[in-house]
């Protein structure tokens, strides 16, 4: 890769770095092309990117971000998933980690907070923004399902038994 191509890749990668709301670092020694491909997709599904980069590249991409302070992550055979919703890319990479020894969570940050493993793992463990937003509509929907359903039960209840006395006959 020449100069000109990594200079484009880090303008890139700090543009798409600095509007990411959390990024999570993870080492991925030994991953397969095809563990990869799986892992990139569940990232993706989560609504988050997965790159592996080199640490040099994406030291450059990140320094002068507010989320600088995750460079001290930046060790060995390391990439990074970020997205735009704090727990995508958290939930993702730790689902995936659990499931493959190849894949460690070293660390993150959300939105300039240095997260260490254990941070990750707690934020990973978060409903995601879509959950929240579905339980919060479900708890503002159901009093009013409630209410209609009881407001006409009275009135199922009198059809009902004017229905039974019609077919009886009566």
């Amino acid at each position: 890769m020449d100069r000109s191509s990594k200079e484009e890749l880090v303008s890139q990668m700090r543009e798409k770095l600095d509007s990411a709301a959390c990024i999570i670092v993870t080492n991925q020694c030994g991953l397969t092309v095809n563990e990869t491909s799986e892992l990139r997709s569940a990232v993706r599904e989560a609504g988050a990117e997965f790159k592996v980069l080199k640490n040099t590249l994406a030291r450059l991409a990140l320094a002068g971000t507010k989320h600088e302070a995750v460079i001290e992550f930046l060790k060995g055979p390391t990439a990074l998933a970020y997205s735009q919703e704090p727990v995508g890319a958290a939930k993702a990479s730790v689902n995936y980690a659990e499931d493959n020894g190849k894949l460690t969570v070293v660390g993150g940050v959300l939105d300039g907070k240095l997260l260490q493993k254990s941070d990750v793992e707690s934020l990973a463990k978060l409903p995601s923004l879509d959950e929240l937003r579905a339980k919060i509509i479900s708890v503002i929907t159901t009093p009013a399902t409630r209410l209609a359903v009881i407001s006409s039960q009275p009135a199922t209840k009198i059809a009902r038994v004017i229905n039974a006395k019609a077919q009886k006959g009566e």
